[in-house]
């Protein structure tokens, strides 16, 4: 699978892997606030047998196939259930909640 990765100018060691290049649109709007400014990276070929340093290239596949973008944080953030599909499905909140 072919893929774009871009790094957050607003967050260190963070960066988007997109299905399509500049294909910004699939993102939920608080992902992209979060990430700020993107610089484009890298194209890159995924496959089975390509590993990669800090992801699983398996995760990412399904991540780009499911939503069309995979999140990779630093390895101290916890933000990783931020890939999950349940992220990006828009919920209407309570305002007595908040």
């Amino acid at each position: 699978m072919h893929c774009f990765v871009y790094a957050s100018l607003r967050k260190v060691d963070t960066y988007l892997w997109l299905a399509r290049r500049d294909d910004f649109g699939v993102l939920p709007e608080s992902l992209v606030l979060m990430l700020g400014d993107l610089r484009f990276v890298l194209e890159v070929e995924l496959h089975p047998g390509r590993r990669l340093p800090m992801e699983d290239t398996r995760t990412v596949v399904e991540h780009l196939v499911a939503q069309g973008w995979h999140l990779q944080l630093p390895p101290s953030e916890t933000l990783a259930a931020a890939n999950h599909p349940a992220y990006t499905h828009h919920t209407p909140h309570d305002s007595d909640d908040e």
